[in-house]
């Protein structure tokens, strides 16, 4: 036992590192594998739940045992998606803005279109808008572009050609777009800027251009700053629960930031086949499977009646017991979902008496919350 015990210890303190919480976390394991050598010569004892029980813990320990009835009432539901409160738009209509370059064609006038010549593109023999937002055109002079979509300004030149060339058939295009565009940066492979052009684009579209998310970008939080105000915009809920409105179409001057994601983590120790930290940023992972994918109980030192979960609720600390002898405990566990800081410890057989484990673990398990609300 002592060697496993020094195993624990020595596993845990290479996954977390170094640290504050790697510290509590070693300190945890050390006290946990004193626990295991003690061995219990009466057996099972009944989880306090009694009044002199709950009492003999302190006022500040909750006591549940967990079943049927009421497991609903203690487990947070699997994490939703969140429906964007950015306006999600479809329609999308281009406004022209200094720095673009309009094509101005005149059908059967070429001579009142730029020569583009052999080694010219259309941006380059184009007609820039200026800072004022205006361009000059040939016989009619100055026409304001800048906040007008292309059918506007082509109105525009065609009624006023009128007057020196009977029903000029008038052509408007943008041949270079470089007045609007957008900002993506954060937690994608190629932060950029990308200009806006007459097809519209969305959030997704903007974060695919800049090379997709990293492999620790949190797509929940993806923030988009608009006119002064920032919006959370959960861009999973798109991807995964077809959320239409969480994949908005962008406009001009909008800022894409895709954050990190923080660390979201419970501690499965005790009696299982590899104590570990289990990561809860990516997915949502119930009780059950958590023991799972880190091998089930140790067989056969595990006590499957002695499944415990520390859980900190504001000046709280709650302890939930759920027995997994029986089919109907694991299926129980499917229910309950983990939730970021929680420690689950598997005890060994036979099992100690609850009030003494309970009140060994809760004075470290109270210092890991605390360390990581500092660290958060």
């Amino acid at each position: 036992m002592t060697t496993t015990a020094a195993h624990y210890v020595s596993l845990f303190g290479t996954v977390v590192g170094g640290g504050w919480l790697g510290k509590w976390i070693r300190a945890l394991m050390g006290l946990l594998a004193v626990l295991v050598l003690v061995a219990c010569s009466d057996g099972y004892v009944v989880f306090p739940t009694t009044p002199e029980g709950q009492r003999a813990l302190g006022d500040d320990v909750e006591v549940f045992v967990l079943d049927a009835t009421n497991i609903g009432n203690y487990t947070s539901p699997a994490r939703g998606y969140r429906a964007s409160s950015l306006p999600a738009g479809r329609q999308w209509i281009y406004h022209v803005g200094p720095g673009d370059i309009l094509s101005v064609i005149v059908f059967n006038h070429p001579e009142l279109t730029l020569p583009s010549g052999p080694q010219r593109s259309a941006a380059e023999s184009g007609f820039q808008v200026g800072s004022d937002g205006t361009i000059n055109y040939p016989f009619i002079g100055s026409v304001q572009a800048s906040g007008r979509p292309v059918d506007q300004i082509r109105s525009d030149i065609s009624q006023r050609l009128a007057t020196f060339i009977p029903d000029p058939q008038v052509e408007v295009r943008i041949a270079a777009f470089n007045a609007q565009a957008v900002v993506v940066s954060g937690e994608v492979e190629t932060p950029n800027r990308q200009p806006l052009s007459a097809v519209a684009l969305t959030l997704i579209e903007a974060i695919n251009a800049a090379g997709g998310f990293t492999e620790n970008a949190d797509p929940r939080i993806v923030t988009v700053q608009r006119g002064g105000r920032v919006y959370h915009v959960d861009v999973q809920g798109f991807l995964s629960g077809g959320l239409a409105q969480n994949n908005p179409v962008l406009r001009n001057g909008d800022v894409v930031s895709v954050p990190r994601r923080r660390a979201e983590e419970a501690y499965l120790l005790g009696e299982v086949a590899r104590p570990d930290v289990i990561d809860l940023s990516l997915e949502p992972i119930t009780l059950t499977q958590a023991i799972t994918r880190r091998g089930g109980l140790q067989q056969p030192r595990a006590d499957a009646r002695g499944v415990l979960v520390f859980r900190a609720a504001g000046v709280l600390t709650r302890v939930f017991q759920l027995d997994t002898s029986s089919p109907t405990g694991l299926l129980l566990g499917t229910r309950f979902v983990l939730e970021p800081g929680d420690v689950v410890y598997v005890l060994r057989s036979p099992l100690q008496r609850w009030n003494d484990t309970i009140v060994r673990l809760l004075p470290t398990v109270q210092a890991i919350d605390t360390t990581n609300s500092i660290a958060n």
